[in-house]
């Protein structure tokens, strides 16, 4: 039986959001202005740069920035376009999926997670993503940690499907996710079960075992939650 501690919930990376929608308005940014490195970002907005990193993926999603790979001057996306408008959209979505029951929540996820795993697989997709999540599990001392970590592996799994609408519908369930998640994992103790699901998952992506993919990701919601399979 694990003993969770609590601990203090970090920063989602809706918040990193609107922090970078405020930055862009204070500096008075338009399109082509580019924004600061990730690590520099990070430190500017006291959040680690994994919730940078994801913040710009959902931005990239809503083509307000443009990842550009480099160093020096040249780090840092590049702003496609004000966002306003694409964030007030994504903050009516999570208004919206507030509301949602767990079956429904399930349901969606099992769609979207088995096609996700499936393409991840025969694609060969990068899987460290994957990785650190689970590592980050395995370092977890809360439900809430450890569920933080749960969350990221699913949303880097929808990442490894290459489909960026898979993505950022996979992030606008992530607070209907955590608060289903929270409870199940209080409800189980023990997420020895959960963890190894987690890993088996990862092994088949990396395997290149699609059909194993998509069962493991059936299998560890049933898992996860037994009183809907």
């Amino acid at each position: 039986m694990t003993d969770w501690r609590p601990v203090r919930r970090t920063r989602t990376f809706e918040d990193v959001l609107a922090q970078i929608e405020r930055r862009i308005a204070e500096d008075g940014l338009t399109a082509g202005d580019r924004l600061p490195a990730e690590r520099s970002l990070a430190e500017q907005l006291g959040v680690s740069r994994s919730s940078v990193r994801e913040a710009m993926r959902v931005l990239e999603t809503l083509g307000v920035v443009s990842s550009q790979v480099g160093r020096g001057p040249d780090a840092g996306a590049v702003l496609t376009s004000r966002p306003d408008t694409a964030l007030t959209d994504l903050l009516r979505l999570h208004l919206g999926l507030a509301s949602l029951e767990l079956r429904e929540v399930i349901d969606t996820r099992l769609m979207i997670e088995r096609w996700a795993a499936t393409r991840a697989a025969t694609a060969g997709a990068d899987t460290s993503g994957l990785a650190a999540a689970l590592a980050g599990m395995d370092a977890a001392r809360s439900a809430e940690e450890f569920v933080e970590h749960d969350t990221a592996f699913h949303c880097a799994l929808a990442d490894a499907s290459g489909n960026r609408l898979i993505s950022a519908i996979m992030r606008s369930l992530r607070d209907t996710m955590r608060r289903y998640s929270v409870e199940a994992v209080t409800r189980l103790g023990d997420t020895s079960v959960l963890r190894a699901d987690h890993e088996r998952i990862l092994a088949a992506v990396q395997a290149g075992d699609a059909e194993e993919a998509a069962t493991a990701v059936a299998e560890h919601l049933a898992h996860a939650y037994p009183s809907l399979s």
